[in-house]
């Protein structure tokens, strides 16, 4: 609410918003440029995929390679990858929470 009942000024809002905006699409830029890691069995297996949750590489150490065994390693490659976006998120939460919640104090906006 404007203090005193008075009608928000909308071209103070829109610079707002247009400013919010921009600061969005930089932090969604950044999160793509930035790595993070998950692993699985001790580090065997590990995935990295960039702040957005796109995979970017997978290492696998030979240890984590039986070829009577694949299921195994096909769990741990999961296990990796489900790490690296586990991080990602944690990632997007510190670097968009905070614009999210901004956006949401504006009126008229449905966040």
């Amino acid at each position: 609410m404007i203090p005193g009942g008075g009608q928000p000024n909308m071209q103070q809002l829109l610079q707002q918003a247009q400013k919010m905006q921009q600061d969005l699409a930089a932090a969604q830029e950044e999160l793509a440029r930035t790595h993070v890691e998950g692993s699985a069995g001790g580090g065997l297996v590990k995935a990295t995929v960039t702040g957005a949750g796109e995979l970017q590489g997978l290492v696998i150490d030979p240890k984590a390679v039986d070829p009577e065994d694949t299921e195994t390693l096909a769990d741990l490659v999961v296990a990796a990858v489900r790490d690296a976006n586990n991080a990602a998120q944690e990632l997007q939460q510190r670097k968009l929470g905070p614009l999210a919640q901004g956006l949401g104090g504006m009126p008229g906006l449905p966040f």
